[in-house]
């Protein structure tokens, strides 16, 4: 647990959005563009479990794929210096939007049901929850989970813009942002 408060310049950035809006993509390109390491709380799931997320969910179930997920964020929200991705679904528990809101900046990555779409063939085999689901149950997904990635401290609309693009401007108004909220000596 840190003692102090850290200035909005050390606060870890932790990357929310819908499964595919770029989280991880965009989320290391920013980290290298801030020269920050890059934490991927899916990926740090798997290394814990030591199997790739379908089977943790076929094996062990969402429930202690979730748990886990819960421990890890607690666990690098609590540093500085970081950029974390958080799986589509983190922001679910309370809990975990709670602990991400308080202790770093959240970053919304935004993308629009039309251009998700265009990425659903490539997604569905990599995530349990969109296993032998229609069109139309994704679609649901997609805008039942909305409501929890409005719980943030800036939402940027993916969109029209290549990974590093994204990285690049997210980056500058960042430092934008830091540059103005910089306390006054």
């Amino acid at each position: 647990m840190l003692r102090f408060p850290l200035s909005i310049r050390e606060k870890s950035i932790v990357c929310t959005g819908f499964m595919g809006s770029g989280k991880t993509t965009i989320g290391k390109l920013l980290a290298r563009r801030l020269y920050r390491d890059f934490v991927d709380i899916d990926e740090e799931i798997e290394k814990a479990f030591g199997l790739p997320i379908p089977e943790i969910f076929s094996i062990h179930g969402e429930k202690t794929f979730r748990e886990k997920e819960q421990e890890l964020i607690h666990t690098f929200t609590s540093q500085p210096l970081l950029v974390i991705s958080v799986g589509g679904g983190a922001f679910l528990q309370e809990e975990n939007r709670t602990i991400c809101l308080s202790n770093c900046t959240v970053l919304h990555f935004n993308i629009s049901w039309e251009s998700w779409k265009e990425r659903v063939q490539i997604l569905t085999d990599s995530r349990p929850l969109l296993k032998d689901k229609t069109l139309e149950e994704m679609e649901q997904l997609f805008r039942e989970r909305q409501t929890i990635y409005s719980a943030n401290h800036s939402q940027f609309q993916v969109d029209d813009y290549e990974a590093i693009e994204a990285a690049d401007y997210l980056a500058d108004s960042l430092k934008l942002s830091w540059d103005i909220h910089a306390p006054q000596h």
